[in-house]
């Protein structure tokens, strides 16, 4: 597939994603991506499960799996991280107790979120 994909509830994927993926906000969406499947791509989920590749970042909501096989070139940005001997992270991993996690500009410096406070 070659663009976005937004989805609600839950998606296997044992294919390759050229575009950012996107779990429907309030959906519980879970992302499963089988040790054949790849993601070229920003992935926004409430729950990973990796065996496969994203090139990209990662924003869990909730949860990330990273079985033996799975590998991550990019910031991973987690609640809960669950990661087996093997699995490779090619970034950083951030954890955070935020809903939303805040995005880093390219100086480094946070950037201003678009919502107000009131």
């Amino acid at each position: 597939i070659t663009g976005d994909l937004n989805f609600s509830g839950g998606l296997h994927l044992d294919g390759k994603i050229v575009g950012n993926v996107s779990g429907v906000n309030d959906s519980a969406s879970t992302i499963t991506v089988s040790e054949q499947g790849v993601v070229e791509g920003d992935v926004r989920v409430d729950s990973l499960i990796l065996n496969g590749t994203v090139v990209g970042d990662v924003y869990a909501n909730e949860r990330v799996e990273l079985a033996a096989a799975a590998r991550v070139t990019g910031t991973v940005y987690y609640r809960l991280l669950e990661m087996a001997m093997g699995a490779e992270v090619n970034g950083q991993l951030v954890h955070t107790e935020d809903k939303e996690p805040r995005m880093l500009g390219y100086d480094g410096e946070q950037q201003a979120s678009t919502e107000s406070k009131d």
